[in-house]
């Protein structure tokens, strides 16, 4: 590795792209393409990243596996990065092998970090975890040991273990000190604003207030009965009782929650329910019906009686009822929830991430679009939808290779 190359990836290893793209934005040679294509990466300029890292790939010899790997790795990261959750995952496993029986441990556990973060995106927790507990960060440098900080606090969240995310966001930014990245310093630092930004709205008793993700933590671990409208179940702390396939079902369960402890009338409910307007004898008979598929369905947690004008939630046992709802509700939040991470994802992206079709997902974009709420770029394939304004940063890989005391 000349001098050159050496410097540029030191400037990329301490985040300053810029200073690389100096020393070899002119050179067309393999390490020189590689380096230029994550100095563009860095930049935001993914499209260019992606064509230089495809040029370095081949230029690189038949020999050069491990070479030809790191670039795969760097073009995974861009993919993850622009939310292309469609990217080839087999090609990062190849290119992670290759790493790891040719002793590169760094862009090995690097590789292994994109595979878990790609599986948090979709909500696979169980899979990453298993994936995560193979690693061992202790011998990593600075920049990977936040990124395995990051990922655990990112389990913990999702997990709604807010002392253990909070530990390990601790350790996230110890480590971003140490590796003295600006990019990583603000991954860390937008970490800690998700985990103390309102998480939900609870709903009890006629009262509408916002919860902290830690509160939510608590209550859930409370005896309270939770009609939790953000995962659209029944629960208490022995018990979950899933809904989401059962939409109905769940908005009765939610309007009697919310009214909870007095009865709900039925012509409300049939409006909730159903989005019935006029009230005949038809409606109410489908509300006795479906009122009885309720009762079966949540009856080991409460049970529904009638009442003159309607219906009456009754948890088993002396103990409260409250309804656990989004921060903020309106027909398509679980889109803007993903698109509130500030990174630009495509439908299909969104698709696979909700577990919706794609064409529901459009449908959704074209409606928030409307009010100005998204914004999109590009077309065909390559359109992105995003949140205005799009921060745009990807963090470190060291494409040519581990630099010493780094």
């Amino acid at each position: 590795m000349d001098s050159l190359v050496t410097a540029a990836a030191r400037a990329l290893a301490a985040g300053d792209p810029l200073g690389a793209l100096k020393r070899v934005a002119l050179r067309n040679d393999a390490a020189a393409l590689a380096l230029r294509g994550i100095a563009m990466a860095q930049l935001g300029d993914f499209a260019r990243a992606k064509v230089l890292l495809r040029r370095a790939s081949r230029a690189f010899g038949p020999q050069e596996a491990v070479a030809r790997a790191r670039c795969a790795v760097a073009e995974a990261e861009i993919a993850l990065v622009s939310r292309d959750l469609n990217w080839p995952a087999k090609v990062l496993q190849a290119a992670r092998t290759t790493l790891e029986q040719h002793g590169d441990p760094f862009n090995a556990a690097h590789a292994r970090y994109l595979e878990i973060r790609q599986l948090l995106l979709i909500g696979k927790l169980d899979q990453a975890e298993r994936l995560l507990a193979d690693l061992d960060s202790s011998s990593l440098p600075p920049a990977s040991r936040t990124i395995h900080e990051l990922v655990i606090a990112g389990i913990a969240m999702r997990r709604l273990k807010t002392k253990a995310a909070r530990a390990a966001l601790a350790r996230a930014g110890n480590a971003a000190h140490a590796a003295r990245i600006p990019a990583l310093t603000a991954e860390v630092e937008s970490a800690h604003h998700a985990l103390d930004a309102p998480a939900a709205r609870l709903i009890a008793s006629g009262n509408d207030r916002l919860l902290w993700l830690q509160e939510v933590e608590a209550l859930l671990a409370s005896n309270a009965l939770v009609v939790d409208a953000c995962r659209y179940v029944v629960r208490d702390p022995r018990a979950v009782i899933p809904l989401a396939r059962r939409p109905v079902l769940f908005a009765l369960a939610r309007a009697l929650g919310e009214a909870w402890p007095h009865d709900v009338p039925r012509d409300i409910l049939l409006a909730k329910a159903f989005g019935a307007r006029f009230v005949d004898e038809s409606h109410r008979a489908r509300l006795r019906v479906e009122m009885g598929r309720l009762r079966k369905a949540i009856s080991a947690l409460a049970a529904i009686t009638a009442t003159q004008r309607g219906f009456q939630l009754k948890p088993r046992g002396e103990r409260e009822v409250v309804v656990l709802a989004r921060p903020v509700e309106e027909e398509h939040a679980a889109v803007l929830a993903f698109l509130a991470d500030g990174e630009s994802w495509s439908s299909s992206a969104l698709a696979l991430a909700l577990g919706v079709s794609q064409r529901s997902v459009q449908r959704a974009l074209d409606s928030l679009a409307a009010t100005g709420k998204v914004q999109s770029f590009g077309h065909g394939r390559a359109r992105r939808w995003i949140t205005p304004p799009i921060p745009g940063f990807t963090t470190i890989v060291l494409l040519p290779g581990p630099l010493p005391g780094i």
